[in-house]
């Protein structure tokens, strides 16, 4: 699974990742998050229907199918969707036929070691860029007016490929650029929900500092390398 993930970008750099991307008239500047954990907010690069640019949402890392009658306390796990599933998925099916996102994380973490030893490792992409993770969202309104709607997401992860499969036997789906558009449009299927290039991402480890979801998630020298002894 992926529980866990940084994100430290510009404006430009988000623009770059998904063009065309609609910018707000005043761009405000995003706050580096080196430990995000699931229910906190994310950015979310999303295509409404009708709309013909991209959108940059923020929604709630867990997703809420529209059709949920209980409580968030009673919501199970859904920060991340199996891809041998989602279509099918009571959870997820309705939002994978026409609520598509992509998630940008600078990098995600993944832990080796026997509890109480646990070591968190950094994976990026070795050419620098942003990870695109395939994922749907939806929006909840548990009391109908329009101030109370919450937007949610979920990432969508795979069997991991010979790179990751040391570390854990599930990454994120990750979408190359040339994917986006038949993704956030609906156009491509579970055909796209493959395991990424074995060569596509490199890691390192670091402070087990990240172990803790209260980790200052500011503080960027969480994802600087550590030597294991």
């Amino acid at each position: 699974m992926c529980g866990r993930f940084a994100k430290h970008f510009t404006w430009e750099q988000i623009h770059e990742f998904s063009h065309p991307l609609t910018r707000p008239e005043m761009m405000p500047n995003f706050e580096p998050r080196y430990n995000v954990c699931p229910t906190q907010t994310i950015d979310v690069v999303t295509q409404f229907e009708g709309e013909s640019a991209r959108s940059l949402s923020q929604m709630r890392w867990g997703l809420v199918p529209t059709w949920w009658k209980k409580s968030l306390k009673e919501l199970p796990a859904t920060f991340n969707a199996r891809a041998e599933t989602v279509a099918e998925k009571p959870m997820f099916r309705s939002a994978f036929k026409n609520k598509r996102c992509i998630i940008p994380a600078s990098g995600y973490y993944e832990w080796t070691g026997e509890k109480g030893h646990r070591i968190p490792h950094y994976f990026t992409r070795r050419d620098g860029g942003l990870i695109g993770i395939a994922g749907l969202w939806d929006a909840w309104n548990p009391t109908g007016k329009p101030e109370d709607i919450l937007l949610s997401c979920t990432m969508i992860i795979g069997p991991a490929n010979e790179f990751v499969a040391p570390f854990h036997d599930r990454m994120p789906i990750i979408l190359e650029r040339e994917q986006f558009t038949d993704w956030l449009n609906a156009k491509s299927g579970t055909e796209v929900l493959k395991p990424a290039a074995k060569d596509l991402l490199q890691q390192r480890p670091v402070s087990t500092r990240v172990n803790s979801s209260r980790a200052d998630t500011i503080d960027e020298t969480l994802i600087e390398p550590i030597t294991l002894h």
